[in-house]
């Protein structure tokens, strides 16, 4: 079969396609011809290089697809059926996975990251992994929702618990976790601001239904923040951006507010005067991916249209590096998809 693989880590220079034996499926597995796999900045960190990545590697944690062959042990399942992959690769056997908290399971990775991911045209998975999508979605709009649909699901009903009438800062529009925040938000009649760095991106983010937009390139988010809550603050901040917005973040919550990251993009490095988190009792959280769980509630809204997947940008399999610094140079909103 044809698919990308990295040798050595570097830029999209490192990005080989290339022919490779065709996987085996186990008996517990299902094998999946992929046709559509969302690309996301962990793919990004992965090439430049990750600790436990052995090469060469395949990148590609969302994939959608069709089922090709089924193991022997497998039921319920069906050649040429339509599915997505649950973007997760877990023991499934262990007291936390068993439990429903797979994402603190001690073998816990995301496709394509310490496993081979869907950077190709065949992979065979662990049954549980697969997930049947209803007529109306579409492969590049299936492969667009699981792991920034789940990582924002978690982050917002799982860590912060958010209730309606609440006010949630969502950094970063045009990302897939900020794009599919601020409809996980609205779902639950939150109030939302939002901030990206170009006009264009707010009025979309607008159009996904946020109330506010911030461009943090002309405006201090922070001041922009205490503008549009009366000095307040904000309930929730969604963090995902690291180092550059950190101290911002921190300003926007209100007493006992709570902010949830799920990732750093810009920078791990980040401080605080814990004089600042005990006195305004602030709740600082972090959040890795999500359970199997919340897969399959924010799917239940997806395949009911109330969570929409929003598509930048499609590109053959072959034109993976044009893919990789789209997504680097921040020129998306949305999701942008690799076709093998």
């Amino acid at each position: 079969m044809k698919a990308v693989r990295i040798h050595e880590f570097g830029g999209p220079e490192v990005l080989r396609y290339e022919d490779i034996p065709d996987p085996k499926p186990r008996e517990d597995q299902v094998l999946i011809r992929i046709k559509a796999c969302a690309l996301n900045h962990i793919d990004l960190w992965i090439r430049k290089g990750l600790p436990g990545v052995n090469l060469p590697h395949i990148l590609g944690a969302d994939i959608a697809g069709e089922i090709v062959e089924i193991g022997d042990y497998v039921t319920g399942f069906q050649p040429g059926q339509r599915v997505l992959l649950a973007p997760m690769h877990l023991c499934n056997h262990c007291a936390r996975c068993v439990a429903g908290l797979q994402n603190l399971c001690p073998g816990f990775t995301v496709l394509g990251n310490r496993v081979d991911g869907g950077n190709c045209e065949l992979i065979a998975v662990p049954a549980v992994n697969v997930i049947p999508i209803p007529a109306h979605l579409d492969f590049n709009q299936a492969a667009s929702v699981p792991l920034v649909f789940t990582t924002a699901w978690h982050m917002l009903v799982g860590r912060a618990g958010i209730r309606p009438g609440q006010t949630v800062l969502v950094l970063g529009a045009g990302s897939g976790v900020g794009i599919a925040a601020i409809q996980i938000a609205k779902l639950f009649h939150a109030r939302v601001i939002t901030t990206a760095g170009d006009e264009t991106k707010l009025d979309k983010a607008l159009a996904l239904g946020a109330d506010h937009g911030i461009n943090h390139y002309q405006q201090k988010i922070s001041e922009e923040v205490r503008k549009l809550t009366n000095k307040e603050g904000v309930d929730i901040v969604i963090e995902h951006v690291g180092s550059a917005t950190w101290d911002e973040s921190l300003k926007c919550l209100k007493p006992s507010g709570t902010l949830v990251t799920c990732g750093a993009t810009t920078g791990f490095n980040a401080s605080i005067d814990l004089r600042f988190l005990f006195s305004r009792q602030l709740s600082l959280l972090g959040s890795y991916m999500g359970t199997m769980g919340a897969l399959h509630d924010v799917l239940g809204h997806v395949f009911a249209g109330r969570l929409k997947p929003v598509l930048d940008r499609v590109f053959p399999l072959r034109e993976i590096r044009a893919a990789h610094e789209e997504l680097e140079n921040s020129r998306m909103f949305g999701k942008v998809v690799l076709n093998p």
